[in-house]
C-alpha cells in the first residue's frame, strides 16, 4: 500500500532534544516511512504505511513518551 503522510499536533515539547526523542521512536513504528517533528510549530509530519500502522498508533507511541498528541485533520 502506498504511504500517506499524516500531519499530528504534539504539546508539551521544551527543546529541540524533544522533536528528536520524538522521531526516533516513530522511526522504529513499522510502517513508518520518515518523520519531521518541529518544535517551532509543535507538530510531526509522519509519511506512514496505513496497511501496517494506523494514525492511532502514532498518537499512542508519542503519548507514551509523556507528550499530547492529535491528528490535525
Amino acid at each position: 500500500m502506498p504511504a500517506t503522510t499524516r500531519t499530528f499536533r504534539v504539546e508539551g515539547m521544551h527543546c529541540a532534544s524533544c522533536s528528536l526523542l520524538i522521531d526516533d521512536a516513530l522511526e522504529d513504528l513499522p510502517g513508518v516511512r520518515s518523520t519531521r517533528t518541529t518544535l517551532k510549530q509543535g507538530r510531526t509530519a509522519v509519511e506512514l504505511d496505513l496497511s501496517q500502522n494506523s494514525p492511532q498508533d502514532v498518537v499512542r507511541v508519542i503519548e507514551e513518551l509523556g507528550y499530547r498528541a492529535s491528528l490535525l485533520p
